[in-house]
């Protein structure tokens, strides 16, 4: 946990900031701003990342997506009160700032507006901007929530305007705290309270017995998902690249699910680091599937670690973690391919199977991947052993016709001599 003391501020006194940093391959931010009595008056919990596409000294124009937050720091968010509104303030990089600003009625309260203040002149984020200078995208939302509810919108929600792309998801946040305790009481975005209904992504369920600890069926057969292609960014460099079918197995509470990913409705985003490297996919249903690749003796990567957080058809979660995987191994330089179905066991309730694969998470060149090591499913070998059977078959046949040949010639010849 991480505490700033802040100046005090008209309606709130003295406040005590603290603010506790999810694990550095999520990003999440979870922000609980207190009174000068130490009552919870702002709570906010959420994931963003942003992608700005700029002109460059030739007269041409690139994008660039941040992520990585790096260690910000949270000077200027403000508690409100009746008289002045509520606010967070993020600063990270090098002079890139995100504002939100709360302001509140009798019945409720509201997201008023959305600033976010990104620098040309970092030139490790734009090494070629043809203008340097802090610019602002400012966005009015006028948003309202009830009063002592908090608003949650789990999807991925969208702002756009002037060449500068804002994602957020896995938004949670209670402006003006009642009592200094968190509601209970959700106000859900219109996307979160389509999929309570109308899950966009239908699984195949089949319910075991109950008298069994564990499914004994297995659900029906689901079409070959479709492949999708992602990437992260690091800068206006690209850092990883994956291309995939993805189809997630889920056992819950001895209900078994199918549910293919359809890439078209996912987002998707990620950081690149030297030892490690991580590609997060978002959808209406899924908060996060994070693959977590790593470096093993300075020359080769894996896929280390696989988190997941999402909807079930019957509006359960269902969450798991494993930091312990060894697949899609394959040399530092290269990619590592397998066109064939492959499963990822991350536990005994959930397996990933994986079509069209393709991935890259170190060393990319030009945006393109490298040479790729293929998995032992797609190797030629295989096809070689059948061959080889064949062929031993073959040649056993012919050895046992001749031999048989061999002594049906000898017996006549015996016959002739007597």
């Amino acid at each position: 946990m991480v505490c700033f003391r802040l100046s005090p501020v008209p309606g709130s006194g003295l406040v005590l900031l603290c603010l506790v940093l999810g694990a550095v391959s999520s990003y999440a931010l979870e922000l609980n701003l207190t009174d000068s009595e130490k009552a919870l008056c702002l709570y906010a919990k959420w994931q963003m990342n942003f992608t700005i596409r700029y002109e460059t000294t030739s007269k041409s124009y690139k994008t660039v997506t941040i992520s990585n937050l790096g260690t910000p720091t949270y000077n200027g968010s403000i508690c409100g009160d009746n008289q002045n509104g509520s606010r967070i303030a993020v600063q990270f990089g090098s002079g890139f700032s995100w504002i939100v600003n709360f302001t509140k009625s009798v019945s409720v309260y509201s997201i008023d507006s959305i600033s976010f203040s990104y620098n040309t002149g970092d030139n490790t984020t734009f090494p070629d901007a043809k203008d340097k200078g802090i610019l602002t995208v400012n966005e009015s939302v006028a948003f309202k929530i009830p009063l002592n509810d908090i608003f949650r919108c789990n999807s991925l929600s969208t702002l756009v305007k002037n060449g500068v792309v804002q994602n957020y998801w896995d938004v949670h946040v209670q402006a003006f705290v009642q009592n200094g305790t968190v509601s209970t009481n959700e106000y859900l975005c219109e996307k979160d309270n389509t999929t309570t209904t109308v899950v966009p992504i239908v699984p195949t369920t089949v319910p075991s017995p109950t008298t069994t600890s564990s499914p004994t069926t297995t659900p029906s057969p689901k079409e070959k998902p479709d492949v999708g292609s992602y990437l992260v960014k690091n800068g206006s460099d690209t850092c990883l690249l994956a291309t995939m079918g993805l189809q997630l197995n889920v056992t819950h509470d001895k209900v078994a699910s199918v549910i293919n990913i359809n890439p078209n409705v996912t987002g998707y985003s990620g950081s690149c680091h030297p030892q490690t490297a991580l590609l997060r996919l978002n959808s209406s249903n899924i908060k996060y599937l994070d693959f977590v690749f790593a470096v093993k003796n300075e020359n080769r990567f894996y896929l280390k670690e696989v988190n997941v957080s999402m909807y079930l058809a019957n509006g359960s979660v269902f969450s798991f973690a494993n930091n312990n995987l060894s697949y899609w191994d394959a040399p530092l330089g290269s990619s590592y391919m397998c066109n064939k179905e492959q499963t990822v066991s991350v536990s005994g309730e959930f397996q990933i199977n994986t079509f069209d694969l393709r991935v890259q998470p170190f060393n990319v060149k030009d945006g393109k991947y490298s040479t790729a090591e293929e998995c032992s499913a797609d190797s030629d070998l295989n096809f070689l052993i059948p061959v080889a059977v064949g062929v031993a078959l073959g040649f056993l046949i012919i050895v046992v016709f001749i031999s048989y040949m061999i002594g049906r010639r000898k017996s006549r010849t015996g016959y002739q001599s007597v």
